[in-house]
């Protein structure tokens, strides 16, 4: 047994040689991939710092750049609003300028004749009696105040100055069937308007802008339909609409053939109904004198037409108009839009002298009226601008008639 043991021993010491030459190789690999690990750690240490370097030197360069750009900011906005008051007193100085220029002269009533071939009710180009001891005339417009946006870009909004004070009447579009009443003015700021609006669907759409809400009377106008009896293309119907009983009071065709727009800016209306201290008055433009506005003074109770005037308002530029105390304002603007501003006068009674008259402007906004209508119980106008509910308040005097 003795002999068998250094042979054990021998045959260890040849296996275990193998193993220390594999753990030899195993060591060598593993320090060959420290020192790879070393070399690319020690590379982005490198890039780090460099990266570290190039944002600080950017840093440096940036920052007296934003410090110059915040300088001309705070420079460029100090000039702008040393240009917007500039601006302003510009504006004042033309609206000055403007009032002192004399309106478009008015052809004297006595001196108008009636075109050939006018088939019309009532008096024609005579001068108009006062009703009312109403002596006022626009001095200027003393302040504007932006309601809210409701509807679109054409309408109407207004008071009836003779029901109560605080409803508010809304009639969207030119062409539309439903009108919104709110009860006061501060449901109609509120958001959520259209909620707390009541609704009142008429028996036939209306056309154009030219409504008006009168005595608890909603009047606007309506083109009949086509066809033998219905009216041809320039026939437009009156319609006085009882707006507590929903019911047509009474109707009746206007009482001038080969109708026009009135205003060459607002091209959907006919027929512009307006109200002032002495009643229901209409504005329209006939083929006939296609460059002039006429007047009418209606009935308010059977639409009857009164009188008729053929003003020397012209047409062109005209985008809408209002009547206060007998007296024609019409408004004028540019294509595009600019500022706004009456240009010419007319008073039906003669009360008011054309040279004594004066041409305010309005001001700046969002586009153009599509209907302005006045309040003779608070002296303010309701407008329509590109969907804006606008109210000016007007400073009064009184007319100044011709010597």
């Amino acid at each position: 047994m003795e002999p068998r043991a250094p042979l054990l021993v021998l045959l260890l010491l040849a296996l275990a040689r193998p193993l220390e030459g594999q753990q030899h190789h195993l060591m060598e690999y593993m320090e060959r991939r420290l020192a790879a690990l070393e070399e690319r750690l020690s590379q982005c240490q490198d890039q780090s710092s460099r990266h570290a370097a190039e944002l600080r030197e950017f840093k440096n360069k940036m920052l007296p750049l934003l410090e110059g750009a915040e300088k001309e900011r705070e420079a460029l906005r100090t000039e702008a609003e040393s240009t917007a008051g500039r601006l302003d007193r510009l504006e004042r100085e033309v609206d000055y300028l403007e009032t002192q220029n004399p309106a478009l002269p008015c052809i004297d009533m006595e001196e108008k004749v009636t075109g050939p071939g006018t088939k019309t009710k009532g008096r024609r180009n005579e001068k108009y009696d006062l009703l009312t001891d109403c002596g006022d005339t626009i001095s200027q417009v003393r302040s504007m105040k932006i309601l809210k946006r409701f509807g679109g870009p054409a309408g109407l909004w207004t008071k009836d100055p003779l029901g109560p004070a605080e409803k508010i009447f809304v009639l969207d579009g030119t062409q539309n069937d439903t009108a919104y009443i709110f009860p006061r003015l501060r449901d109609f700021t509120l958001a959520s308007a259209a909620r707390k609006a009541g609704r009142v669907r008429l028996p036939f759409p209306w056309v154009g802008t030219g409504h008006l809400v009168y005595g608890g009377f909603l009047y606007f106008v309506r083109r009949p339909p086509g066809g033998p009896g219905g009216g041809g293309e320039d026939t437009l119907q009156l319609i006085k609409f009882h707006l507590a009983n929903r019911t047509v009071v009474d109707s009746s065709v206007f009482p001038a053939e080969g109708l026009i727009p009135p205003y060459s800016l607002n091209g959907a209306t006919y027929i512009d109904l307006a109200a002032d201290e002495e009643g229901l008055w209409a504005v329209y433009a006939t083929r006939e004198d296609d460059r002039h506005l006429c007047l009418a003074k209606l009935d308010p109770q059977t639409l009857d037409t009164e009188q008729q005037w053929d003003t020397p308002c012209p047409r062109e530029g005209a985008e809408s108009a209002f009547v206060i105390c007998g007296a024609l304002y019409v408004v004028y603007n540019t294509r595009p839009p600019s500022r706004a501003r009456v240009q010419c006068v007319f008073d039906a009674s003669g009360a008011l002298a054309p040279e004594h008259a004066a041409l305010v402007y309005f001001p700046r906004r969002y586009g153009a009226h599509a209907s302005v209508r006045y309040n003779p119980r608070e002296r303010q106008l309701y407008a329509w601008d590109d969907g804006y509910q606008i109210v000016y308040k007007l400073e009064m005097r009184k007319k100044e008639a011709e010597v």
